[in-house]
């Protein structure tokens, strides 16, 4: 079984899917095919996909019983202790640090030498 999810697909590659899987929503396609039926149409989903995403999956013989393939997605699929497992990026993290930068006007960099402590320590002798 495979089920290929489209997102801001051209019509062209819409049809060619319809030929070989069912369309059960838009942009949802379904369907029974031979591995290399399969490997052929996602060849196709890679060359016709454009500026839109894909997202495939389909049956396999491994502990989870699927695997998985993507285009376009900012979550992208990594193994983990022999599971397959789709990754996501920290966005928080990375606009917190740019809003830091845009607010200091510069980068910072991390403090070297000795701390307030030490100096007051060192004064105070």
């Amino acid at each position: 079984m495979i089920v290929i999810v489209l997102t801001d697909s051209p019509p062209k590659l819409r049809g060619h899917l319809t030929r070989w899987l069912f369309e059960i929503s838009p942009g949802v396609y379904v369907g029974k095919v031979s591995a290399r039926v399969r490997e052929l149409l996602w060849e196709q989903v890679k060359e016709n996909i454009a500026l839109g995403r894909a997202i495939m999956t389909y049956s396999s013989n491994n502990e989870q019983g699927l695997e998985f393939a993507t285009i376009g997605q900012e979550w992208e699929p990594v193994d983990y202790e022999g599971l397959e497992l789709m990754m996501r990026p920290n966005k928080n993290a990375k606009q917190k640090k740019a809003r830091n930068e845009a607010e200091s006007g510069v980068k910072r960099r991390p403090r070297t030498g000795w701390s307030n402590a030490s100096r007051y320590r060192k004064y105070g002798r």
